[in-house]
């Protein structure tokens, strides 16, 4: 190797490892998204017949109607029944995400509850977006409600819009029961 060789050597050597790690530091992120993604491992207790919109949250109701105690086909029926699936659901009342939670903010923050906002303790719309947030909060809420109330259809009716009465918590139990 002639001496101008030797002495580009080290440079090219030293720019292909940066470029190697820099490659490396671009890629993680691209795996990481990949890793929060929704998806259906093949051990999905829910049943097979729910719609691919509501299973490929499979493992975060799995692990959520867990902790709670729960039946992850009912989670997935609240889900199927309030966004058939969709993490950007939202509706006219302001309800938000796949459980369609009310937020603290947006339409909801207008609404009056005894001289008070009805949804002062509430996370915020940005968070109820983000599904893995959206099922905890939506799956703990339900349990309370569960805990609090004398039947599943009471908890229901008391976590589905007010104005329906029972319709809400009968579409809900209706898909459970199919599903099962």
């Amino acid at each position: 190797m002639k001496l101008t060789q030797w002495a580009i050597f080290p440079g090219v050597l030293f720019g292909s490892l940066v470029l190697i790690f820099l490659t490396g530091l671009i890629s993680q992120p691209t795996a990481s998204v990949a890793a929060s993604s929704p998806q259906t491992s093949g051990d999905c207790t829910l049943k097979p017949s729910y719609p691919d919109a509501v299973r490929q949250w499979c493992s975060i109701i799995q692990r959520h109607a867990s902790e709670q105690s729960l039946d992850p086909n009912l989670i997935a029926a609240v889900i199927l029944e309030e966004s058939g699936g969709n993490p950007q659901a939202y509706s006219k009342s302001g309800a938000v995400g796949l459980m369609q939670v009310m937020p603290n903010d947006g339409i909801a923050a207008g609404f009056v509850c005894d001289g008070r906002p009805c949804f002062t303790n509430r996370p915020s719309t940005t968070q109820l977006f983000d599904p893995e947030f959206n099922i905890d909060y939506g799956t703990r809420l339900l349990s309370a409600l569960i805990q609090r109330n004398d039947s599943l259809r009471d908890a229901l009716k008391a976590y589905g819009p007010i104005d329906v009465g029972y319709a809400y918590a009968d579409a809900v139990i209706s898909i459970f029961t199919h599903y099962q």
